[in-house]
């Protein structure tokens, strides 16, 4: 129980230490702008992180999801409509509803057969964003301005739209863990470790598997539509599958058996990623290989090796 009670520090740890930052020498808007892209894809990759870790979903189309939250910020801003009251809705409807129609067919699949429906399914989503000319096809499109709230232009605020960004991924990791300690969560985990087990109970996987499909997939448009006014541009590249393979890297340089390892892995790769970007010119040569590296060598991930040595 004490061990329980210390691990749970830790994630809350990480999240002071976000909260902190800007006090603490990190309040530049260099600085500011990339821990919001490090929280916006760390919400991303803890949404991805429940589906591996909870019900042994690795889906290699997650930035779709991601990437339709984005277009609705993009779509709903061409036309005029910049009302957060409307805006994320739309963008987590959006993503909802992707993740609702993809998944009640790619959940019949299991293994490298899920693996691959879901990337397919992300690569028609990321074509059809190609084709969209009236929102720049394959050159992107530049938002007039960020979303409003209430009027408000407070995501235009640096320091306020970090403590949105810290916000939203404390309650996604809350939520997270939550779904996954309740008796839900346990049906899942039981499917994943034995399907056929929960099917003689008398509850069948599916529709357990695809409402979480569908959670993570709304928690990954919310991000979409936080990244889309962090950035303000939204392009194709968003939805791609090398999008979605850094967030399954994500997920597993953390730690797939930790949700907030997410948290960590999203942190770090977005950071050595700049690093070594201002560093050299051929930096992904070396990024590769070190994340490689960290996957093979870090037993249980970066929150394996923080929660052992604070054990």
């Amino acid at each position: 129980m004490r061990a329980m009670a210390r691990e749970a520090w830790l994630p809350l740890a990480v999240l002071l230490a976000l909260g902190a930052a800007p006090f603490l020498g990190l309040g530049g808007s260099y600085e500011t702008t990339l821990m919001a892209r490090a929280m916006i894809l760390g919400m991303a990759a803890v949404s991805l992180a429940f589906l591996v870790g909870g019900a042994g979903l690795a889906s290699l189309g997650h930035a779709a999801s991601l990437g339709i939250g984005a277009y609705a910020v993009a779509i709903l801003d061409a036309h005029g409509v910049t009302d957060a009251a409307r805006v994320l809705p739309a963008a987590i409807g959006a993503a909802a509803l992707f993740s609702l129609v993809t998944g009640a067919i790619s959940i019949r699949t299991s293994g490298v057969h899920f693996i691959m429906i879901t990337l397919a399914f992300g690569q028609m989503a990321f074509f059809t964003a190609s084709s969209l000319a009236a929102y720049g096809g394959d050159d992107g499109y530049t938002l007039y301005r960020r979303t409003e709230v209430w009027g408000a232009r407070l995501l235009e605020d640096r320091l306020a739209f970090h403590f949105i960004c810290l916000g939203a991924l404390a309650l996604t990791w809350g939520g997270c863990a939550m779904l996954l300690a309740s008796r839900f969560g346990r049906v899942l985990r039981a499917a994943r470790e034995n399907a056929q087990r929960v099917e003689a109970v008398g509850l069948s996987p599916y529709p357990f598997r695809l409402l979480a499909y569908v959670i993570a997939g709304a928690i990954a448009g919310a991000a979409g539509f936080l990244l889309a006014n962090a950035t303000e541009f939204v392009s194709p590249a968003t939805l791609s599958w090398q999008r979605s393979g850094e967030l399954l890297f994500m997920v597993i340089l953390g730690g797939v058996g930790r949700l907030w390892g997410a948290i960590l892995g999203a942190l770090v790769f977005v950071v050595l990623e700049t690093w070594l970007a201002q560093q050299m010119q051929h930096w992904k040569l070396v990024f590769g290989p070190l994340l490689i590296l960290a996957v093979l060598f870090l037993r249980g991930g970066l929150s394996g090796l923080v929660a052992r040595r604070h054990g």
